[in-house]
């Protein structure tokens, strides 16, 4: 049962990034159209930030039908990485197009040629901007409601989409008005915005495949254990996560003189508060002896 509703979250969460994708298509075709149209380097460099968008939340979607996928011969603990694996790809994706995009506009930056873009650039920018905060909200609403870290991940890319499109309207904005230049400068920005977001992504889901977890948390983890009558020490915790899932090993110290009957019984009180107030996966517990104190 633990497990079907765990599926049945990544499920919810899969339509989130099938979401994505539908309006990062939509959006990318606009913005690279209009773009060109129009003469605007900032939105064409946005639209492509766009189709990095999609590829990313394809691999979040692919992670996702993957994670669900039960344990086999193969894979004992579950496939729930595979959406971790997936986000590193995704991160991969971004930065080469980010790259690619800020090298472009950094060389329209230093040769100085610079076309003064259309209104209906701008127009359409605000347009992709207030849509995308509409995806936001949708995913932001699901990640919290299912408690998905990668619907939670892809709402803050499409709130960062949002910024990414005003910053180019902005710069579409100021070319209009006599500054040139500023259509190639808010291309470069865009450019950095898509690098950041990748490396970010990067960063955070290496952390998680190389197994870290928040001090934080298991401090928190600890004061709650303590709380459980009979437990004299704790000798060793550790955490790390399989997807969105927690898992924790965890070392007690309990009285000697304690019968095994009631050393699994607090063994069992201390999984029962991780689970229930921390919603972790799995505990694994290893009970021993506390070390008796010699009399004077």
């Amino acid at each position: 049962m633990k497990n079907e509703e765990k599926y049945k979250k990544i499920k919810m969460g899969e339509r989130g990034a099938m979401l994505s994708i539908a309006a990062y298509l939509l959006l990318a075709s606009v913005k690279l159209f209009v773009g060109d149209a129009a003469n605007s380097e900032a939105l064409m460099a946005d639209g492509w930030n766009n189709v990095t968008d999609i590829a990313a939340s394809a691999a979040i979607l692919v992670g996702l039908m993957i994670s669900r996928k039960p344990a086999d011969s193969n894979h004992p603990y579950g496939h729930w990485k595979s959406e971790s694996i997936a986000s590193l790809i995704a991160s991969f994706i971004m930065m080469a197009v980010g790259i690619q995009v800020l090298s472009g506009a950094v060389m329209s930056v230093l040769t100085g040629e610079h076309v003064t873009p259309e209104w209906t650039a701008a127009a359409t920018g605000i347009f992709c901007a207030v849509f995308m905060y509409g995806i936001y909200q949708f995913n932001r609403r699901l990640g919290e409601k299912i408690d998905s870290q990668a619907v939670k991940a892809a709402a803050k890319d499409n709130l960062s989409d949002v910024w990414v499109s005003i910053g180019a309207v902005i710069g579409i904005i100021g070319a209009r008005f006599y500054l040139p230049w500023l259509d190639a400068v808010a291309a470069v920005a865009v450019g950095l915005l898509i690098c950041k977001t990748a490396w970010g992504i990067f960063r955070e889901t290496s952390h998680y495949l190389t197994d870290g977890f928040s001090e934080e948390e298991l401090d928190a983890y600890k004061e709650a254990v303590f709380i459980v009558r009979g437990v004299s020490d704790i000798r060793d915790i550790r955490a790390r996560k399989y997807g969105n899932n927690t898992v924790v090993d965890i070392v007690l110290s309990v009285p000697p003189a304690l019968s095994i009957e009631r050393a699994h019984d607090i063994s069992t009180q201390v999984e029962e508060t991780l689970v229930h107030q921390f919603d972790v996966y799995d505990v694994h517990v290893h009970v021993e002896p506390a070390a008796q104190r010699k009399p004077k």
